[in-house]
This record gives structure tokens, C-alpha cells and sequence, in this order.
């Protein structure tokens, strides 16, 4: 280091030209208030001639003599992980080259600002003339190097303060620089430190902030996005103002070294850097947002290409699911991204390697009962897999927003909902990509509501939703694909178990019996009086054994409630008390809905889909009665007709010994159904996904017609609650 000058303390002279530093330092920070001409200035020094430094490595040298140099440095100059990187050996070899030809540039940029410390000039004009030193190199690198520079002369100066009480040599050169003396005044000196600290620490901010611009890459960001454009034009600004607090830190350090404690007592000089720390902090927080509007473009722009690479690899045909599965869950190896719901233990997704997968898709809004019968189903299912073809296995993929990391409620709720899944579970939402959710929402149509997506061992989708499925048939609907789904809809029939199955064992022992079975629905208490008292006289005058269930409403609980407790405390008759299980009858007839539409099968003529969709349509309109015959379902009505043919038993009961009750009954509430005709209706939650364009009455065949509508039910609250 012999081209640096050697910091001689000439009393007088040391003592004037710091008193003029201080003064046309603050002079021209408020006199030249007109930015624009000395922002022309300083670019005018700009003529770099091409040449690409990387100024990172350098960058975290400067920060880490900083870090080690302050005495009461902020936490947020620690950087253990960049530092990390400088261990690498590579990292060294070029790192080492690069200082070999940058080092003879730092080394004349930490003279010129001492001579020009110790001569008192004008702090604007040691700032340009260092401007005119680098005009080669481009902004970022300008900054780098001067903040190189300091580091050497500050990063000296604590360097003998920390080892001068122990190494003879270090006291030695160590009284030359006053230094003794200085700590000994620590105390008085504090301010001016907190000062210069934290200016410091503004300074590195804005470097690196300037440095990360410089690193935004070109493939998904130029300079006609605006906020990258009006970043790059304040940049200079940027550049010119840490290197101005650079020169003002630096003569701080050499008044000290040159006069001594005597004059650190003085305000003034914390007053400086505090405006100048202020300066740089409103730049810097102008830059910031600049710089996150661009991360904001870049993410959106890799977004688009990563859902296009999404979309791209399931038209691929390939040998095995890993490909599929690492780009919908977790790209990179080098964390496990499954916890597996067995053990609670994370594995790596290997260990759904050529398996048949079932992605299990939701918010956190999953009630309690779906999980539980989810559950049975899946514990019921597992014994298929005995044979090697059947393997399969379920993963949760949550679909969160960012909140359930800083939201405690979400957290917990997270968490309790991973803690009871038995299958394998992603370990945490974050680690799912936007791409991946726009995908999941776009293609699989996901709004919320729970989907079952299937995939093959060789990462095809061969379901779009098994849900429906699950609900309608449980576990016979393996392995879960839409072949399988339409093969069970080919075999199956218009029957009472296909409304009851698996939900209630006393009604299946009716069917066995061989008795008239009334399942109703609807809210309306008196219609329910009405409807079990006539039905029970009516069946005691034809003298044929019946039975009656009522089975509630696919909404208004509060209403099911009162009408359960109305029908139970006057023994009208049998009545579902578990509200589990009146969940489950309309989720169960609303995925045979659901499954068609799937299926794209929806209006074709099929007489059973016919009559759910009646059925569907009579529980939006108030209330509904099916009648049975064992197994066999022969009447499907609106609740006005069904009680109004019972009403008239004495027009039809001569049809009885002829027909049979059942068919008496069914031909007459057709007669009056002709008559009167209730309208049809259908509604679509938008969180349903795949919702019809166009739809055909169950009654007329017409085409419905299609509204908008607006609806609250008031005690709808989240599903969990449905069921307490």
C-alpha cells in the first residue's frame, strides 16, 4: 500500500480544513438545492467503456468488514450465507483475480479522499472528482469500489482499536493515529459513532438495493417496463449520494486521527450525517418499491411461462409421475416435501413413484364430517391394495393464501387439519407454486371446493374429480378414474339404495322387508304434519306397510333443526336426528348431478338422471316426497302434489287392488301434475367449477332458462360449525 498518503496530523491545518468541510458541506447541501443541474453534472462524468464487473463478492468483503469494524453495527449487515459463499474455493480463485485488477482503482480512490479530507475541499467536489476517477466503470460499480475504499481506511482504523491493548505493533502505529486517546473519550464520542454506524447502514442498504438491479434478469425484465425505467433514471442519484456520505464518513475518521477528541464534542458533525442518512433513506425507500414492482413483473412473467411448461407437461406422455408430481408440489431435491400421515414423518416424493396418486385439492375450509368419511373410504379402500396394479396413495395439496404464515388462527387450523389426515400431506402451502395454483384453478377448475384429482403411475390424469365418485359409490368406486366412474353409472338403476346407501342401515332393512318407504324433505313444519298424518291414514285404510323418513334439506339448518324437533316430539316419524347424515344425502345427490356433468353426460336421455334432477330441483322449491316399493322408487313428486294425492286417496283407491299402491299413487300425482306444474331449479354455487352452459328440465326437456343470482341463507356459516 506505498501510493496510499499516510494521515501526518498537522494541528492547525488539520483543525481548519475539517471546520471548512463541515461548513461548505453543509453550505452546499442547502444551497444547491437545484438537484437537476448536479444530477447533469455528475451524469455528464458517465462514458463507461463496456466492461462487466461483478461487483457482488466485493460488495460482501465490504460488508463484512463493516459488520466486524463498527463497534454498535445493526443485525441487518449480517451476512452469514454470502460470507458462507466466499469459503468456496472456485468463489476464492476468481474473487482473488478480480482483486488483482480492481485493487490499484480502490487503492487511488482511498487516497484521494484522505488528501482531499485533509486539504477541507468542498465534499460535492471530492464526490465528482471521484465520478471523474470511474467514469469508465458502470453505476453499480462505482458505488462498490468507493465503498471498497472506505472499508480499507475504516476497517483499519478499528482493526488497530481492537488489537492495540494486546500487540506491541498494533500500539505502536496505534498512538501514532491517536487512538488511545480516542478510547479513552469513547463516551463523548458515542454520538458521532451512532451517526456514522448508522449512515453506514443506510449506505450498504442502498447498495445493495442498486446491485440487485443490476442482477435483474434481462430474459423477463428491460427497461420499457416503467418501474424498471424510472429506477435506472434515479440510480445515478443514488450512486452520487452514498458516495457523498462515503467522503463525509471518511472525514469524520480522519478528524479524528488528525485532531484528536478535542473537537468530536461537537453537534454539528452528528447533525451532518443524520440529514445525510435521511437523504438516502427516501431514496432508498423510493427504490424499494421500484425494485418490488419489478420482482412483481418478473414473478408474473416466469408465472406464465412456468404455467405453460405446466400445461405442456401433461400432454407429454412419460414413464414414470415423478416429472408431474415435482412440478405440481416441489421442484428441487434438497428438502423432503411430504409429511406422510402414517408416521407424521417427511419423505421426499419418491415415495409415490409410479403409483397410482390422488391429489386431494382444498382451502382450509374442509368441514369435519367430509374428512371423516374421506377417511373411511380411504381406510376401506387400502385392502385393494394387495394386488401391485391397485397401489395408490393420497396427497393433500392446501391451497392457502401467504397469510397462514403470519396469521396464528390459519396456522393452527393448518395445522390441526394435517395433524388428522392419514394420508401424505404437502408440509407447507408455501412450498406450492402460483403457477401451480393458476393451473389447478384454470384447468382443474378448483374454486374452493374440495376435487379429488386422479393421476396414473405415469403422472396422466385420468379423473378430474373423484369426489363425486367417492360420495355416490365409496370405496367401489376404485381405482378412482373416469372409466370406472362411467362403467358403475352403466350398471346402476333408479333405486332407493342408490338415495340411501351407506348412510342408514334401518331404512336398507325396510327394502329387505319388503315395505312402502316415504322419504321427505323440505322445511315447512305444518306441511310435514299435514303430509305424515294423511300418509299414515291413507296407509292404514289401503292396509299396506309404510314407513317414513324424513331427510331434511340441503341448506337452512336452523329450520331442519326446528322441523326435526317438531317431528320428533309428536312422533309424526322416523327422522334422521344426526345431521351428518342429512349432509351426506344431498352431498351424495348433488355429486350424481356433478358426476354427469363431469362426464359431459348431463342431458342425455336417461331416466334415472331425470329423476335426481327432479329431485334436486324439488328441494330448491320448498319440499318433496319419493315413494318406494322395497328397492324399487315408482313416485317422485313436489311436496303440493304428493300430499294432494294423498288428499284425494278416495279418487284413486279403487286403483289400488288393480295396480298395486305404488302405481295407484304414482298415476294419479302424474294426473295432477299435469294440472300444475311447479317451475325447476337449479343453483350453482361459483366455487362448484365445472358449472353447464345450457341445461335441459328434468320435466319438459325445454332448456332452461339461466340466471344470476344473489343468495343468502344467513346461518350458512363455515362447514365445521354445520354439524355441532
Amino acid at each position: 500500500m506505498e501510493s496510499r498518503l499516510p494521515l501526518i496530523r498537522h494541528p492547525a491545518q488539520g483543525f481548519n480544513a475539517s471546520q471548512q468541510l463541515i461548513k461548505s458541506d453543509r453550505g452546499s447541501m442547502l444551497t444547491m438545492s437545484d438537484d437537476n443541474v448536479m444530477m447533469k453534472q455528475i451524469v455528464g462524468t458517465h462514458a463507461p467503456d463496456g466492461r462487466e464487473v461483478d461487483v457482488k463478492p466485493l460488495l460482501h468483503l465490504v460488508e463484512d468488514i463493516l459488520k466486524r469494524a463498527t463497534q454498535q453495527i445493526d443485525t441487518s449487515l449480517t451476512t452469514s450465507q454470502a460470507h458462507a459463499e466466499m469459503e468456496d474455493k472456485t468463489h476464492q480463485v476468481n474473487f482473488v483475480s478480480m482483486l488483482d485488477a480492481l485493487s490499484y482503482t480502490i487503492d487511488r480512490i482511498s487516497c484521494e479522499i484522505a488528501y482531499k479530507s485533509l486539504e477541507g475541499t468542498d465534499a460535492h467536489a471530492t464526490t465528482v472528482a471521484l465520478f471523474n476517477m470511474l467514469q469508465s466503470y458502470s453505476w453499480d460499480a462505482k458505488l462498490v469500489l468507493t465503498l471498497a475504499a472506505f472499508a480499507l481506511n475504516y476497517g483499519e482504523f478499528w482493526l488497530l482499536a481492537q488489537i492495540y491493548s494486546s500487540n506491541q505493533l498494533a500500539k505502536s502505529m496505534a498512538i501514532l493515529r491517536q487512538l488511545p486517546s480516542i478510547m479513552e473519550h469513547s463516551g463523548p464520542l458515542k454520538p458521532r459513532f451512532d451517526a456514522i454506524n448508522n449512515l453506514i447502514k443506510v449506505m450498504m442498504d442502498v447498495a445493495r438495493c442498486v446491485v440487485e438491479f443490476k442482477d435483474l434478469p434481462p430474459a423477463y425484465i428491460s427497461n420499457e417496463v416503467p418501474a424498471l425505467s424510472t429506477a435506472m433514471a434515479h440510480i445515478p442519484t443514488a450512486v452520487y449520494w452514498t458516495m457523498r456520505s462515503v467522503v463525509a464518513c471518511a472525514a469524520q475518521i480522519t478528524s479524528l486521527t488528525t485532531m484528536g477528541h478535542e473537537f468530536s464534542i461537537s453537534t454539528t458533525v452528528a447533525w451532518e450525517l443524520s440529514s445525510l442518512a435521511h437523504k438516502l433513506s427516501n431514496i432508498l425507500d423510493h427504490l424499494k418499491k421500484q425494485l418490488a414492482t419489478c420482482y412483481q413483473h418478473i414473478d408474473e412473467k416466469r408465472n406464465v411461462e412456468s404455467f405453460q411448461v405446466l400445461k405442456n407437461l401433461f400432454e407429454m406422455i412419460h414413464i414414470d409421475n415423478m416429472k408431474v408430481l415435482k412440478a405440481l408440489i416441489y421442484a428441487r431435491d434438497d428438502i423432503q416435501p411430504l409429511i406422510d400421515g402414517s408416521s407424521k414423518k417427511r419423505v421426499h416424493l419418491d415415495v409415490l413413484r409410479r403409483k397410482n396418486v390422488l391429489l386431494l385439492i382444498s382451502g382450509l375450509d374442509m368441514s369435519n364430517d367430509e374428512l371423516s368419511i374421506l377417511e373411511q373410504i380411504y381406510n376401506e379402500s387400502r385392502p385393494h391394495e394387495a394386488r401391485l396394479d391397485s397401489q395408490y396413495e393420497v396427497v393433500w395439496v392446501p391451497i392457502v393464501d401467504g397469510s397462514v404464515q403470519s396469521d396464528p388462527i390459519l396456522k393452527e387450523k393448518f395445522e390441526s387439519m394435517q395433524s388428522s389426515m392419514p394420508w401424505f400431506t404437502v408440509y407447507h402451502p408455501s412450498l406450492i407454486e402460483k403457477a401451480v395454483i393458476r393451473f389447478i384453478k384454470e384447468v382443474w377448475h378448483f374454486r374452493n371446493k374440495p376435487i379429488l384429482v386422479v393421476l396414473d403411475p405415469q403422472g396422466k390424469v385420468v379423473c378430474p374429480n373423484a369426489l363425486h365418485m367417492m360420495w355416490i359409490w365409496g370405496s367401489s368406486a376404485f381405482p378412482f378414474t373416469s372409466l370406472r366412474e362411467e362403467s358403475l353409472w352403466r350398471d346402476e338403476t333408479w333405486r332407493l339404495e342408490l338415495l340411501v346407501d351407506g348412510i342408514d342401515p334401518v331404512i336398507l332393512n325396510w327394502i329387505k322387508e319388503g315395505k312402502y318407504i316415504f322419504l321427505y324433505g323440505g322445511d315447512d313444519e305444518e306441511w310435514a304434519r299435514k303430509f305424515t298424518n294423511t300418509a299414515r291414514a291413507v296407509a292404514q285404510a289401503a292396509r299396506i306397510p309404510l314407513e317414513m323418513v324424513y331427510v331434511g334439506k340441503s341448506s337452512k339448518r336452523e329450520k331442519i333443526r326446528r322441523v326435526i324437533a317438531t317431528i320428533t316430539v309428536e312422533k309424526l316419524s322416523y327422522v334422521w336426528q344426526d345431521l351428518t347424515m342429512i349432509w351426506f344425502f344431498w352431498t351424495r345427490l348433488e355429486s350424481m348431478l356433478y358426476s354427469k356433468i363431469q362426464l359431459g353426460k348431463l342431458d342425455d336421455h336417461d331416466p334415472m338422471m331425470q329423476e335426481i334432477k327432479k329431485l334436486l330441483s324439488y328441494d330448491r322449491e320448498g319440499g318433496w316426497a319419493v315413494l318406494s316399493n322395497g328397492s324399487n322408487v315408482v313416485a317422485n313428486g313436489h311436496k303440493t302434489t304428493a300430499l294432494q294425492t294423498l288428499l284425494e286417496y278416495d279418487l284413486w283407491k279403487e286403483q289400488v287392488p288393480v295396480k298395486g299402491f305404488d302405481l295407484a299413487f304414482r298415476d294419479h300425482q302424474g294426473r295432477i301434475h299435469d294440472i300444475s306444474r311447479p317451475c325447476c331449479r337449479f343453483d350453482f354455487p361459483m366455487t362448484t367449477g365445472r358449472i353447464p352452459g345450457t341445461m335441459k328440465c328434468p320435466e319438459c326437456n325445454r332448456t332452461m332458462e339461466k340466471f344470476s343470482t344473489f343468495l343468502c341463507c344467513h346461518d350458512e356459516v363455515i362447514p365445521d360449525e354445520l354439524f355441532k
